[in-house]
């Protein structure tokens, strides 16, 4: 039963979207990426997605829980989120959803392959 009850516990997406002061996003990458580097067990992997021709970004970070992701939230994390927050023009909007789906390119393209037997 334990492949059962895995297939039950589905990933943790946490999601910021936000907007940088004028030419400070390559700063806040580097911040980002700091921070992230600070993550430990429950990791999964992060994305930061940057709006071309802007300074507005969005922010996604994959946990195997939600337990395991506030567990993450230790000293260093804190420090480098103080030097991060300024550098936004307002606070950025944060939400936490439940991975529901998940499609790879490989799984894509068996897709497309089966439908175009049809």
């Amino acid at each position: 039963m334990t492949d059962f009850n895995d297939c039950l516990n589905h990933r943790i997406a946490q999601v910021a979207i936000g907007e940088f002061h004028a030419g400070t996003f390559a700063e806040a990458k580097r911040l980002y990426d700091e921070a992230v580097s600070t993550y430990g067990e429950g990791f999964k992997e992060a994305y930061l997605l940057q709006e071309q021709g802007t300074d507005k970004g969005i922010s996604v970070i994959l946990w195997d829980s939600e337990d395991s992701m506030k567990a993450n939230v230790n000293d260093a994390y804190k420090s480098i989120l103080k030097k991060l927050l300024p550098l936004f023009v307002s606070p950025p909007s944060l939400r936490t959803y439940e991975v529901v789906s998940e499609v790879r390119a490989s799984e894509a393209e068996a897709v497309e392959a089966e439908a175009s037997k049809v």
